[in-house]
């Protein structure tokens, strides 16, 4: 009976097989996924845009410190070395002979299959003169020709040969294993052992352990936990927060603490530099023991972000504290934003009365402030200082001007060319120039709301009680591309018609203002980021207005969704109608009605049935669309401030300004390009004991005593009021 036979590789053939194909594995995608891709891109997309963004601080920073180009290096490198391995391994498989053959007679004897027995023995006479040991041939080829030639000649090896594959009958089946038969000599087995216990039982261990205590302290959206448990407690405390208490809770992030953020600094000079700092700014609360608010990583942290709002030269030492700072404002006051709209859901979700829910001016306060960040503007200042050349010593030339009231970016694109370049007449044409450069590039987002009940009779009949879906469609172009517009229209009305009258009906006020289609607003100027697509349904109190809301540049806008009052037929009413008709006709007329009736009954269900499917696929098509992924890179902010590249932003959402009630998570749209369709969704509950939200700050023992900075200032804070 046919044993088995396990055998190390000794030769080292199948385990080459083995290590060809691990390395391609690796190798293939990894050149696909991570080969550099065209290092002079980037140049030539900074070299396109220079004209528009050329004087913003980004930009700048860009140009002055570009990326380094070591690691695209190190990763050519690599890819290379690993293709490299690749090649010499197919190279040394392809020149291994195939170990394991089927066994064939007529291949050894060199003769074609089916030769006959004479021409079989007659060339084994000739290969056994050759081979035979006696003659001084090889006599392993003589055995394998005398075995060869018995195998076609002899009637039981001719048997065993095609029942078994070997003349000599069944053989043990083989099992190679692809390892180098040195890893099981005994005289390696120390060294194995330890290659494996330190492989397996000291690095993979701690590689799982820093990646799983990494991820237990970050958020999904790469927010320290602490933080979120920071802001929810002080956003539970503080329900109605203005500008100056929503700074300082946003400065108390851990993200701005060494302790807890490696990339955060803390130098000795800060205790001199700050203090100069804050005696320049003025009224700063010092005041309260609120830790970690009043840490001096935070206070240092709040310091550098009024100055760069008030737009403060500040020392070199502190610039790029003050730009670490920066960047990571976007995201924090998102997750702000998160933890407002989580409170105010579960306020509403919870019985209890006095569980306290942020007001809507706290989180309409926090998207201002992400604007008021990016731009690098006090929250009552007037927004054309976003514009480069308009400083304060000659905003007074613009704004307070007599013939024209100028206080929006909105008012100042409105004008007509003539009356805006006689506006800026102080600035020098190439000044000027790039003005109008920018303000050209500024977003103009329009937007389309359409309410429905979906799978209703009338979709366009809203009642007490329905299930409302609320369809916005925004639309966003540059005001260059709206002023070619207008002013195509406007050359186009000046001419005679006989339509005159009608057409001057239609003429815009402003060569910059686009028309609506529907109950919309457009947004103002300003950097704002796009919206994604989502379905939901939303219920719509009957009494009370629905606004949508952006934020996050300068630009605002709001649209009224108000409810159907139209009344809509009572199909029972007419049923009955056409039953009374029928009871004072004849019978004959009577069976005429009913057929009647059931064809238009048919009728009605099959298009009935119709919508249901169209109805089906569009929501199919939605929930395909929001599986699909988007590129959040979509248009830069102009912000002349900023230190890193900022994409457009936008929030939307719906609320009930009368009762300051949300009624709709904010939407966070980071992918407007051109166009975005967007269904509102109903605002789901919050979980009560996930541990993101538990307002138990850890680590209030550590409140150190702000001595550093609160020590330099025991006279200014005798004359500080407690603003908060």
């Amino acid at each position: 009976m046919a044993g088995q036979q396990f055998q190390y590789d000794d030769s080292g053939n199948t385990f080459f097989y083995f290590l060809t194909s691990f390395v391609g594995l690796i190798v293939i995608p990894a050149t696909y996924y991570l080969w550099p891709r065209d290092q002079n891109a980037e140049q030539i997309r900074l070299k396109n845009i220079r004209k528009v963004y050329g004087r913003c601080m980004w930009y700048r920073l860009r140009l002055l410190k570009p990326q380094p180009n070591i690691i695209p290096t190190v990763k050519k490198i690599v890819l290379l070395a690993g293709w490299a391995l690749l090649l010499f391994l197919t190279y040394k498989v392809s020149k291994t002979d195939r170990e394991y053959q089927e066994y064939n007679p007529y291949e050894v004897l060199n003769l074609d299959p089916g030769a006959t027995v004479a021409e079989i023995k007659k060339q084994y006479r000739l290969l056994s003169l050759k081979y035979h040991p006696d003659k001084g041939g090889d006599e392993v080829m003589f055995m394998r020709i005398a075995k060869a030639y018995a195998a076609l000649t002899d009637e039981e090896s001719r048997k065993n040969w095609e029942e078994f594959g070997n003349p000599d009958g069944p053989q043990a089946t083989s099992f190679g294993i692809a390892l180098p038969a040195w890893i099981v000599d005994q005289k390696n087995s120390i060294l194995v052992l330890l290659v494996y216990g330190l492989a397996f039982m000291v690095i993979l261990p701690v590689v799982v352990g820093s990646w799983w205590y990494r991820s237990i302290r970050y958020s999904g959206d790469q927010i320290l936990i602490r933080t979120t448990q920071i802001y929810t407690y002080f956003v539970y405390k503080t329900r109605n927060m203005d500008m100056k208490r929503l700074l300082m809770v946003l400065a108390g992030a851990s993200e701005f603490d060494p302790q807890y953020n490696k990339d955060a600094t803390s130098r000795p000079t800060d205790n001199i530099l700050i203090p100069q700092l804050i005696r320049e700014i003025g009224s700063i609360n010092l005041k309260k023991n609120e830790p970690p608010l009043t840490c001096p990583y935070s206070l240092k942290a709040r310091v550098l972000l009024l100055s760069h709002l008030a737009r403060m030269k500040i020392p070199e030492t502190l610039e790029e504290d003050q730009q670490f700072m920066l960047k990571k404002c976007p995201a924090l006051l998102q997750e702000m934003v998160n933890v407002i709209c989580q409170l105010i859901i579960m306020a509403r979700s919870r019985e209890e009365r006095e569980f306290r829910a942020p007001t809507l001016t706290s989180l309409e306060n926090c998207m201002k402030l992400s604007q008021m960040a990016v731009q690098g503007l006090q929250q009552f200042k007037s927004p054309l200082l976003q514009l480069p050349h308009i400083e304060e010593d000659n905003l007074r030339r613009v704004s307070n001007h007599k013939k024209y009231k100028i206080k929006t970016i909105q008012d100042l694109v409105s004008l007509k060319e003539s009356d805006r370049h006689n506006l800026l007449h102080f600035l020098e044409d190439e000044k000027y120039e790039e003005v109008m450069a920018v303000l050209g590039s500024f977003p103009y987002v329009t937007m389309d709301i359409k309410s429905q009940v979906l799978d209703d009779e009338d979709s366009n009949n809203i009642t007490v009680g329905s299930l409302v879906t609320v369809l916005v469609k925004l639309t966003r172009q540059t005001m260059a591309e709206v002023f070619e517009k207008e002013q195509s229209i406007c050359a186009a009305e000046e001419q005679p018609a006989e339509e005159g009258g009608d057409a001057n009906k239609n003429r815009a006020k402003g060569g910059w203002q686009q028309k609506s289609k529907g109950p919309k607003k457009a947004a103002k100027s300003k950097k704002k980021k796009p919206l994604k697509k989502k379905p939901t349904p939303v219920p719509l109190p009957q009494s009370k207005q629905q606004k949508q809301k952006q934020a996050n540049g300068v630009v605002g806008s709001e649209a009224v969704v108000k409810e159907d009052e139209e009344e809509v037929s009572d199909k029972g009413s007419d049923s009955e109608e056409e039953e009374t008709n029928r009871d004072s006709q004849s019978e004959k007329d009577d069976g005429s009605d009913r057929d009647s009736d059931r064809e238009q009954d048919e009728k009605q269900n099959k298009d009935d049935e119709a919508e249901w499917q169209e109805l089906q696929q569009s929501i199919q098509r939605k929930e395909r669309a929001l599986l699909e992924t988007k590129s959040k890179i979509t248009h830069p902010v102009y912000s002349l401030y900023f230190p890193e590249e900022k994409q457009e932003w936008w929030w939307l959402y719906i609320a009930d300004r009368k009762e300051q009630t949300l009624i709709s998570m904010p939407y966070h749209v980071c992918t407007l390009k051109d166009t975005e369709e967007l269904e509102v969704h109903e605002a789901k509950p919050v979980p009560e004991n996930h541990p993101q939200w538990d307002t138990a700050i850890e680590g209030d023992e550590d409140q150190e005593d702000s001595e550093g900075f609160e020590d330099s200032f025991e006279e200014e804070e005798e004359e500080e009021e407690d603003d908060d």
